[in-house]
């Protein structure tokens, strides 16, 4: 359970960071790949500034899809795969980010 949880939130913010990366946003980049490190730091704050940055991806997410989509809309363009996958990776993320609020998770992080 912890592994999936572990590999889940890395997942999330190295696509979450990839996503910067190739607007050229550097301190999206470092912003997104930061808490990877924080994952480390058994305490309340790190998880917190972990799922903040979990959350605030997800929304990233949600405004990319709506940008995308209304930009393919206006081109004539299909937007249905788009949407499929851009809304899995704002799932994905969502879910990471609620993660943090289960119980074996809270005991790690000593969250109440």
């Amino acid at each position: 359970m912890k592994i999936l949880f572990f590999s889940l939130v890395v997942f999330s913010l190295s696509v979450l960071s990839a996503h910067f990366l190739r607007s050229g946003n550097d301190v999206g980049v470092a912003i997104s790949i930061a808490p990877i490190a924080l994952l480390f730091v058994r305490s309340p704050w790190a998880a917190r500034v972990v799922q903040l940055v979990l959350v605030l991806g997800a929304i990233e997410w949600m405004r990319t899809l709506y940008g995308l989509v209304q930009f393919r809309l206006a081109q004539g363009e299909p937007v249905t795969r788009l949407a499929i996958i851009l809304g899995a990776i704002v799932v994905v993320t969502a879910v990471s980010a609620a993660l943090f609020e289960t119980q074996s998770i809270k005991r790690i992080y000593k969250l109440r």
